[in-house]
């Protein structure tokens, strides 16, 4: 009941903040009742996916201040477990999905419990190179399609099938996605404000003064790596059943996983509305003006120059991102 209480407390932020919040979340709620196109649908279901990803990176990466870009090969190992138990044994969704969880956090502790020796850039360049042979693994492995991939055929089903998250139209998918993005943000406020939480802001400020506290600082990165692990292999099971064709290049890439760490520091790493800010940023970007600049002939490319500018901008005024410059503002007001 406690943990439930912390995960529902957000008496610590300003009452604009939670009127904002909840003004927000009403939209999202209401957005599939009113006029939109498909691809305006699709957008945001790859923000609210974007957003969990950044969320559970933000943990590690926000919290911790360990630079992880490998968070794509968890996405992989969560897409691949559902996918390879839908199409051979017809297991659903929802068994399918905690058993990808249990196998990337049982990888996160095989590869984390070596990789937390190490800091800084090198820790960052080694999680870059363990997604990069995880990617290499199944584009040569049979049993998960090779490089070829997976596709997952709704003629086998009749939708909308619930267990199997088989649907036609993606406003069902738009609301499972919802669920756990509201989940999602219940159990960051927890996290957040729990002792482990707690422990990370100390690991990351100073780790010699951390373990002076008695603080296991290697055992407190390894549990918060895994809860990472949990949060995107889970969007990568959804992003599997949403998709329905997977191969390794399109959810292995080192591409995502610089995505997923761009969006969380761009919008506030070690906020709890970083991630959300950062992919409410990025991909209506990312989407819009690849659909609507870089389709033109002569201007391929500039949607690209375009969304690395707005990043370098942001960076360089304020280091903390969007929710940094929103702090910076309020306490000028109250000096």
């Amino acid at each position: 009941m406690e943990a439930l209480r912390n995960a529902l407390d957000f008496s610590d932020f300003p009452r604009l903040d939670l009127i904002v919040a909840g003004c927000v979340a009403i939209v999202f709620i209401v957005f599939p009742l009113f006029p939109h196109s498909s691809f305006a649908m699709a957008t945001m279901i790859q923000f609210l996916m974007f957003s969990l990803y950044g969320m559970g990176w933000n943990t590690i990466g926000g919290y911790g201040g360990q630079v992880d870009l490998g968070k794509a090969q968890y996405v992989g190992i969560g897409a691949y477990t559902t996918a390879v138990m839908l199409i051979r044994w017809d297991i659903p969704f929802w068994v399918s999905m905690p058993i990808g969880m249990f196998f990337a956090v049982i990888w996160s502790f095989i590869i984390g419990y070596p990789l937390f020796r190490l800091k800084g850039h090198y820790f960052a360049i080694a999680t870059i190179a363990t997604s990069l042979v995880l990617k290499d693994i199944f584009e040569v492995w049979d049993f998960v399609g090779a490089a070829r991939g997976l596709e997952i055929s709704p003629i086998k089903y009749h939708p909308p099938d619930f267990l199997r998250l088989i649907f036609r139209e993606d406003v069902y998918y738009f609301y499972v996605i919802l669920g756990f993005f509201f989940l999602g943000i219940l159990y960051m406020n927890w996290f957040r404000k729990s002792r482990l939480g707690f422990q990370l802001r100390s690991i990351k400020d100073n780790e010699d003064v951390a373990r002076s506290l008695g603080i296991n600082v290697h055992w407190a990165k390894v549990k918060t790596y895994a809860i990472a692990t949990a949060f995107v292999s889970m969007v990568g099971s959804f992003h599997a059943c949403y998709i329905k064709s997977i191969e390794p290049e399109d959810t292995m890439s080192l591409d995502i996983s610089i995505l997923i760490a761009l969006m969380a520091m761009l919008g506030g790493a070690g906020s709890l509305w970083g991630p959300v800010i950062g992919a409410g940023i990025l991909i209506p970007i990312k989407s819009y003006l690849k659909e609507w600049l870089g389709a033109q002939a002569g201007l391929v490319g500039i949607d690209l120059i375009i969304y690395a500018l707005i990043i370098m901008a942001i960076s360089a005024f304020e280091p903390r991102g969007v929710w940094g410059i929103v702090e910076k503002i309020r306490r000028r007001r109250r000096d």
